[in-house]
């Protein structure tokens, strides 16, 4: 992963003590945040922890209970027009318009944002080649596939040629090429100089788009840095997936030395910085399976947020 950069410009995003309450309830918790300019930042928490609506406070769709947010230095709500002008958005759900094409629905958002005619055709060829549909330009919507669907609301974003893109879950139920191929565009973004604001349920998506990211639990900050030092500082370098008996598990694994044992259903989850003692022990019992690899984000985020079901 690419260093964060360091433009030594203003944040792109600047909350100080950002609140949001529905009723009685805390969504965001007195949040304090700064979203640098340029590359890729990343959201991440459980479902409920308050990045959809962070989300909606910046793009104002939701009014702030308490606290300050700035988006390119402008406030909010007080400059929400001139702001939204310069934010592009992927949406969770495709939406565009079931009725039109694939090139008119680019057209008909172009002139939201008031886009010369000549200028809007010149960007919507050029998008319909950067997220490959330019074979589909005349498609109705019926026949696109949920793929290409997501690369025209990635198109839709970039029409008014935004300095942030917020994207949110952007490759959710795509397969693994159409996802892959998202990620080399937005990888292509960032280094163009946009500002990607993600968030995902996609850990090795965040692992490898994210320059930095935070983690969201109950309405607060958890947790902030580049995926690989919160790898390095929260989790041990390995870890051994174990299925098997629980018992069996506790009396093999239970003793060993700086060894942290986690259970979750039949899934067994030993962590460590020194293999080698696990290994042994784990020679002398065939009856157990077991998948050796190094700590991910996935293993950050567990241990932050716990393994519990959110709805």
């Amino acid at each position: 992963m690419a260093a964060i950069p360091d433009t030594g410009a203003a944040p792109v995003v600047q909350a100080r003590g950002l609140t949001k309450r529905f009723g009685e309830r805390l969504a965001v918790d007195h949040v304090d945040l700064d979203i640098p300019a340029g590359g890729c930042f990343g959201l991440l928490g459980p479902n409920g922890a308050g990045k959809t609506t962070i989300l909606r406070m910046i793009l104002g769709q939701s009014p702030i209970t308490a606290g300050s947010l700035t988006v390119f230095g402008l406030p909010v709500p007080g400059a929400i027009r001139e702001i939204r002008r310069r934010i592009g958005v992927v949406p969770q759900a495709d939406n565009a318009d079931p009725d039109f094409t694939v090139i008119e629905n680019l057209r008909v958002y172009a002139r939201y944002f008031d886009v010369p005619r000549a200028e809007a055709e010149r960007r919507i060829a050029e998008l319909l080649n950067f997220v490959e549909l330019a074979d589909r330009a005349d498609s109705p919507l019926r026949e696109l596939s949920g793929g290409m669907k997501r690369r025209l609301s990635i198109a839709r974003a970039l029409v008014n040629d935004p300095d942030l893109v917020v994207l949110d879950e952007p490759t959710s139920g795509l397969d693994p090429q159409v996802r892959r191929m998202i990620w080399t565009r937005l990888r292509q973004l960032r280094r163009a100089g946009k500002t990607l604001l993600l968030t995902t349920h996609y850990m090795d998506e965040a692992e490898r788009l994210c320059d930095e990211l935070v983690v969201i639990d109950h309405g607060r900050i958890i947790s902030r840095g580049e995926p690989a030092t919160l790898i390095a500082e929260q989790v041990e370098a390995h870890v051994l997936e174990v299925q098997g008996d629980r018992a069996a598990v506790q009396e093999l694994l239970g003793d060993c030395p700086g060894l942290r044992l986690e259970t979750v259903g039949e899934m067994h989850y030993a962590y460590t910085n020194d293999l080698a003692p696990v290994m042994q022990r784990l020679k002398l019992a065939p009856q157990l399976t077991y998948m050796h690899r190094p700590a991910n984000l996935e293993d950050v985020f567990l241990r932050l947020t716990g393994h519990e079901l959110r709805e």
